[in-house]
């Protein structure tokens, strides 16, 4: 026995594919596409699937309203995604960025140097971080596009990237899809 808690499982249905839910002491730890980039990267140790788990059942209650046209909070689901200090600090800028609207890569870095004293902050880094967020669509790194307007860096593909922009209201027009490079 390694000390390591069960992780639970569900999977679940939606227009961008099936998901699956992980939750572990009562908090969301992963949220993944079918087949995206990273997909259950962080999930260590025994899983189960159980859907009796208040916290998935929140979590797929909290999917289903956003995939009918809410625009429920990320602030309603207790989050734990796992990750270094930088990463959970560029997940929780994501956090914050409303529907309907994008922030560049840069922006990012800009925050998180600003709030750290520096005069500057990576950009690739904070893709870096983006790409492996373990918690898609609720925290909402597909509103995170390139200084172009380009919609790059998506794990689960720029197509869902694309669609779920276009469901919460994005201004498309700004908007488009890389030449070459989908993802980090």
């Amino acid at each position: 026995m390694t000390g390591q808690k069960m992780t639970d499982t569900m999977y679940c249905d939606s227009p961008v594919g099936r998901l699956l839910l992980a939750g572990r002491d009562g908090a969301l730890v992963g949220l993944w596409i079918e087949g995206q980039k990273y997909y259950r990267e962080s999930l260590k140790g025994e899983t189960g699937e159980n859907a009796a788990s208040p916290i998935l059942n929140q979590a797929k209650q909290w999917l289903e309203r956003y995939f009918r046209g809410e625009r429920p909070s990320v602030s309603e689901l207790k989050l734990a995604p796992e990750g270094s200090e930088f990463r959970r600090e560029v997940w929780k800028i994501l956090c914050g960025i409303p529907y309907g609207q994008v922030t560049t890569y840069g922006e990012i870095a800009e925050k998180i140097a600003a709030s750290r004293g520096l005069s500057h902050s990576c950009a690739q880094a904070v893709g870096g971080a983006v790409g492996h967020n373990p918690i898609s669509i609720i925290i909402p790194c597909h509103r995170v596009v390139g200084a172009d307007g380009s919609l790059t860096g998506y794990a689960g593909g720029v197509e869902k990237k694309r669609s779920l922009l276009i469901r919460e209201g994005a201004d498309m027009e700004k908007l488009h899809l890389p030449s070459r490079g989908t993802a980090l």
